[in-house]
């Protein structure tokens, strides 16, 4: 059910993974039968990369896994809001206006946040893609970027960016329309990030949460901890010993939330995109 929204937006702790899974997400959704597009919000790397590139560009690129991707730049994303959004004429000497807006875009609040979120929310309307996938900001920074359009709209008193802010909004929070998945890794830390996080969002009716999802999972192992006991001293059950130790902390790590994706840790060496593409195949009947 989340694949069949316009705007899924991904975020997480920093680290754990987020970005392969919004590419994961996204090749989900292109075997699905989907048009998608991976919008790189904060920055592009880590997105590209499990594409299989070194870095996207704000004109979409589109790859032979049939998704395409781009990164949200700032100053392009601003005359392309001057252009689109707020109508200035083709004939106007954006440059000027531009470096005039980029001193409000500094210093007003939630106005740079805007300017970035409105772009992926834009290339939903525009229809070229049915579904964007917002690689989005980490936890720390996430609650400014998802309150930036409610926070520019109560501060302008009328006009287009009022208007435009506004249905920014009211797009984020429509839930047929847009969903936020948190990533976690199932660790104290990340897990109790989410769970702060989760507490926030719970308090502001800004978008829906459509899942939790919990990436680098071990799989059970197949043997009780007295199996273990009973077998000869060596590296056999010190491996094993070890395997139960970090299953029991990752269940205590994500015991407080409620998962609704587990993806597993995968051994191994792999590039950034065989994870994203092996992610991607957990991913066919979790979503």
């Amino acid at each position: 059910a989340m694949l069949d929204r316009q705007l899924v937006i991904v975020s997480g702790k920093g680290g754990v993974g987020k970005s392969a899974v919004a590419v994961a997400l996204a090749l989900r959704a292109q075997r699905a039968g989907k048009r998608v597009l991976v919008a790189a919000l904060l920055e592009d790397t880590g997105a590209a990369i499990h594409l299989g590139a070194d870095s996207l560009g704000y004109q979409p690129t589109h790859f032979d896994s049939g998704v395409a991707a781009m990164s949200v730049e700032r100053a392009a994303a601003l005359e392309e809001y001057l252009r689109v959004q707020m109508r200035v004429p083709a004939a106007a000497p954006t440059r000027t206006l531009s470096r005039a807006m980029q001193v409000l875009v500094d210093t007003a609040p939630g106005v740079r946040e805007v300017i970035s979120m409105g772009k992926p929310i834009y290339d939903t309307w525009r229809g070229e893609f049915d579904i964007v996938i917002v690689d989005a900001p980490p936890l720390g920074q996430l609650m400014s970027y998802l309150r930036a359009p409610a926070v520019v709209a109560g501060l302008v008193p009328t006009g287009g960016i009022k208007v435009q802010a506004g249905r920014m909004a009211d797009a984020l929070a429509d839930a047929e329309s847009s969903v936020l998945a948190l990533v976690t890794t199932p660790e104290e830390l990340p897990a109790a990030e989410t769970a702060q996080a989760l507490r926030m969002l719970g308090d502001e009716d800004l978008i829906e949460v459509g899942a939790v999802i919990a990436n680098r999972v071990i799989p059970p192992l197949a043997v009780t901890p007295d199996d273990v006991a009973g077998q000869p001293a060596g590296p056999g059950r010190d491996a094993a010993k070890h395997h139960l130790a970090l299953l029991e902390s990752q269940h205590t790590a994500l015991d407080p939330l409620s998962i609704d994706i587990e993806l597993p840790y995968l051994f191994g060496v792999h590039t950034p995109q065989e994870v994203a593409a092996q992610l991607a195949d957990f991913l066919e009947d979790a979503t």
